[in-house]
């Protein structure tokens, strides 16, 4: 009954308040003794948010479901049961200004009107029928991706698309497609080595994987699909030797995300993209997390030369703003060597999906809202050179571009994570000691700079 009374409570959130009347200790009787009790008392009536204690709603709701759920997060304790915009609420009311949007998913922001009533509309008309038919909504999708593509200035050549399930999915197409033209080249089945980059993420699945050069997520599904070489992201002089006739593709993220907001040089893509050509490998741009507008262009390589456009071109993430969609755009030299049968999907192309995702790419593709991404970016990067400068010994870097923002930090930024969290904020990391900001891309500029208040709060209170 508490949980279901919560749920009611979060449903009809306060929009102006903070909640920080909310703030009043929560019981700790599990937490242990009157002096620790006293302790976390006054602690939590320091915080507008602090973390749900052991014997509240959340905990609870934690305890019930953690022993069904296999353990592949390390999560933190809020139970999340309602979101609105740039804010989300947990299932005790408490009220969280979102600089993460899902990892860079809901670029619209949480619970947007638009996709909520075309979900509601097309769940009652049609959600699945297989790609054995044709529907009205994935052909709709695919002529649009194509139409702003070539708009916005990007892949020129762009052609035709394959639409999936995520991001993972839509690498992994990228992958087989590359294969399948390797092997239309050169016959003799040597042209088959894909290249990736060192601090590279592109996604769990065994190709993805593959192409995701890190220990950690490679080491205990060892070993990895044969054919895969590792080079060194932004390394110019060494994409001769790294890239060769039997390269059928290279792939590659113009801005690392999970590998801490690291950019790629304009140099380094137009040389990668020019020994591509010489040798008659593909060039895949992976904009899973930087595409579709978060760098304040439709796509993240946009600004580049034709000839240092990709062959395919990969995304996912902001598609579907929350509902599952990813797609594999490619030009016609990839188009027409993959035939019927090469690859398919069961779920992926499902009119739901590419209904809500053609709704989305309209509004991502809109200049008006790429040159908001592109204002609030500069008062972002404001606000972190004013704290760069009250915390140099902190704050080494300020990097990105857009809306996919990352902080340099000297140490661990957990604990300026878990600190931003109890203020009601919510931040995630990347690479080695970065705190990586990617917002929806529809966030004010009164909630910046109330995530930058929070963000310098948070960093004093783990300086004391």
């Amino acid at each position: 009954m508490a949980f279901r009374a919560s749920l009611r409570l979060a449903a009809k959130p306060a929009r102006a308040a903070r909640f920080y009347s909310q703030a009043a200790a929560v019981p700790t009787s599990t937490l242990g003794g009157a002096v620790s009790n006293s302790s976390q008392i006054k602690r939590d009536a320091t915080l507008p948010n602090p973390d749900p204690s052991a014997d509240s709603a959340s905990a609870a709701l934690v305890s019930e479901h953690a022993p069904y759920m296999v353990a592949t997060y390390s999560r933190p304790p809020p139970v999340f049961v309602k979101g609105e915009g740039s804010y989300l609420w947990d299932i005790e009311n408490r009220k969280y200004l979102d600089l993460t949007a899902g990892i860079a998913v809901n670029s619209l922001g949480h619970c947007e009107p638009g996709v909520s009533k075309l979900m509601a509309e097309q769940a009652k008309t049609l959600v699945h029928a297989s790609n054995l038919y044709y529907n009205p909504w994935t052909g709709a999708l695919s002529k649009l991706l194509v139409e702003k593509t070539l708009e916005s200035g990007a892949m020129h050549d762009a052609s035709a698309v394959f639409i999936c399930n995520s991001g993972s999915e839509a690498n992994e197409a990228g992958i087989k497609f590359a294969r399948k033209v390797g092997k239309v080249l050169d016959p003799s089945g040597a042209k088959v080595e894909i290249v990736s980059f060192r601090n590279a993420f592109h996604g769990r699945t065994m190709g993805s994987l593959s192409a995701t050069p890190n220990p950690k997520y490679q080491a205990p599904f060892a070993p990895m699909v044969p054919g895969f070489r590792v080079g060194d992201y932004n390394d110019i002089a060494a994409i001769p030797e790294l890239v060769t006739e039997n390269t059928c593709s290279v792939i590659v993220e113009p801005i690392q995300g999970e590998g801490g907001v690291q950019p790629a040089s304009d140099e380094f893509l137009i040389a990668l993209a020019k020994r591509c050509r010489e040798v008659g490998a593909l060039l895949h741009y992976d904009e899973i997390q930087c595409g579709l507008g978060r760098t304040g262009e439709f796509w993240a390589h946009a600004r580049l030369p034709k000839e240092a456009h990709p062959d395919i071109l990969t995304t996912a993430k902001a598609l579907g703003n929350g509902f599952p969609i990813g797609a594999t755009i490619v030009n016609a030299h990839v188009a027409e060597k993959i035939k019927i049968g090469d690859h398919g999907t069961t779920f992926g192309g499902n009119p739901l999906a590419c209904h809500l995702a053609h709704y989305i790419v309209s509004r991502l593709a809109d200049p008006a809202l790429q040159e908001g991404v592109r204002a609030k970016s500069e008062t972002f990067i404001h606000g972190f050179e004013a704290l760069r400068a009250k915390f140099p010994e902190l704050i080494k870097e300020v990097r990105g571009r857009g809306l996919i923002l990352g902080l340099q930090l000297t140490e661990d930024p957990t604990a300026i994570v878990t600190a931003a969290r109890e203020r009601g904020m919510l931040i995630i990391t990347a690479g080695t000691n970065t705190l990586r900001f990617v917002p929806s891309l529809t966030i004010s500029e009164a909630e910046i700079e109330e995530g930058l208040a929070i963000l310098e709060e948070a960093i004093k209170a783990t300086r004391a």
